[in-house]
């Protein structure tokens, strides 16, 4: 019964990925402000990634229930109110709130899992949990594909409130944990240091080219100082949030490294997929959910294999599959064209997934058998981090190569072709007759965002390398 509630939990986080990339098109054509499409989703990372470490620490000096299910409300909070949002910057500041809930879902139901099962088992369960993205991702393109042509868009956001009621009262009943308490001092000083150094590298890389070079340099210079107080900090501490002592191991150094590059990748398809489906393309939301999907379906599908391998050919073995997968679909998403349809875009999708499920999966059995009780919530706390920093780094990076992508290449039209763009993305049945040029501009400018998608699979694929052959994990 603990381990169905943390799937319902679970599938909160494992959802909201897929039904609000598949919604973005459609409410950016309804509140306007695609100069802040990027910020839906790199708002809600940037707060979950700040948030994850301190939820990590607080778990391991009194417990992982209450941190659990106090975020679970915050999620469903955050995901009440984005759905009355009337403009772009009001939705961007609800999914902070929401995403400050979500820091707190994924990290403590992994951990939880780490506790629950031993070493042999935990990658299976950990393979049952990456179903719940599976199943999230048939669920979720269609139910947001419909509710965006049916109904109000906000549903995809009003719908997360039942199921997460029904986790917490679940969990609530049948959990029971025994936790001696430990030192619970809370680096809230380093947090907001964090949230500070990368808000600011966020900044910089999506507005960056808007607001001129007095304001990118005031950034860039925050940033930065933020940056090195946090680590000097961190350093010092003798309760640090991250636990930066952990990767004098290679082993967790690497799969940290690769875990970040994984979320990188898998932001960068989530974000802009869709967009190329049903913008350029110009098929249905529904049409543009279904090809994320395939990613989604090949990630717990290579999970559950990368489960039953971790542990007999070892980490490296395992790992290296993935980065092999992600290469493939980084360069199959680089010969998206018009012409290839949704099909190659699902194929693209698919081959990702499976690359992201053994990555994942490695990499977080690896860190968890590695650490005991009392550094499990902060280590694998540690691990979401660096996916989400991905997430976030990659939303905003990929974000700005295509703001920039579409300055340059419209002649400094500026608002006007963001007008154009805007149009393009209403759904099939309604969107005005699409200018060849403006189709052209959109394509154009996505293929940069894919080049970009590239690199990072060649990254992932190097890393991947690197992990070092002669451990296994007992």
């Amino acid at each position: 019964m603990v381990m169905a509630f943390l799937m319902l939990a679970m599938s909160l986080a494992a959802i909201e990925g897929t039904i609000v990339a598949t919604a973005m098109p459609s409410i950016v054509a309804s509140v306007g402000g695609f100069e802040y499409y990027a910020w839906v989703f790199a708002a809600f990372l940037l707060a979950q990634a700040t948030s994850t470490p301190l939820y990590g620490r607080l778990a391991d000096a009194h417990g992982r229930k209450p941190v659990l299910l106090a975020g679970i409300a915050l999620f469903m909070l955050g995901s009440a109110l984005c759905g009355f949002a009337t403009s772009m910057p009001l939705l961007v500041a609800f999914r902070v709130l929401q995403g400050f809930g979500a820091g707190a879902v994924y990290p403590m139901v992994t951990t939880l899992v780490g506790d629950l099962y031993e070493v042999k088992d935990r990658g299976m369960a950990q393979a049952y949990l990456s179903s719940v993205w599976g199943v999230s991702a048939v669920v979720g393109p269609l139910l947001g594909g419909a509710l965006v042509q049916h109904a109000h868009w906000g549903w995809v956001f009003w719908f997360n409130v039942p199921f997460g009621l029904a986790a917490i009262v679940g969990l609530g009943v049948y959990l029971h944990e025994s936790v001696k308490r430990t030192d619970s001092r809370i680096d809230v000083l380093g947090a907001a240091l964090m949230f500070v150094a990368i808000g600011g590298l966020m900044l910089f890389l999506t507005q960056g080219a808007l607001w001129g070079p007095a304001a990118t340099i005031a950034i860039v210079v925050v940033a930065c100082a933020a940056g090195t107080a946090f680590v000097r900090r961190q350093l010092g501490s003798v309760a640090p949030l991250i636990g930066f002592d952990l990767w004098r191991d290679p082993l967790i150094l690497l799969a940290d490294a690769t875990t970040f590059m994984g979320g990188m990748l898998m932001i960068g398809l989530i974000t802009y997929s869709p967009t190329y489906v049903q913008g350029v393309m110009g098929y249905s939301p529904t049409v543009a959910g279904l090809a994320l999907t395939a990613m989604s379906v090949g990630w717990p599908l290579a999970s559950a294999v990368a489960g039953r391998l971790v542990v007999p050919f070892g980490p490296a073995n395992t790992a290296r599959v993935g980065g092999i997968a992600a290469l493939i679909g980084g360069a199959m998403y680089l010969a998206v064209t018009p012409e290839r349809g949704p099909w190659w875009v699902a194929a693209s999708s698919l081959a990702v997934g499976v690359g992201l499920g053994f990555i994942m999966t490695t990499t977080i059995v690896t860190i968890q058998s590695s650490v005991g009780w009392q550094r499990r919530g902060s280590a694998t706390a540690g691990n979401m981090l660096m996916r989400l920093l991905g997430n976030s780094v990659g939303a905003a990076t990929l974000g700005a190569v295509l703001n920039l992508a579409l300055v340059r290449r419209s002649a400094g039209a500026g608002q006007a072709v963001i007008e154009e763009v805007q149009a393009l993305l209403e759904p099939a049945g309604g969107r005005v007759a699409a200018d060849p040029g403006t189709l052209a501009l959109l394509a154009s400018s996505l293929h940069s965002v894919y080049v970009g998608v590239f690199v990072i699979a060649v990254l992932i694929c190097l890393l991947a390398w690197l992990i070092p052959r002669g451990r296994r994990l007992a």
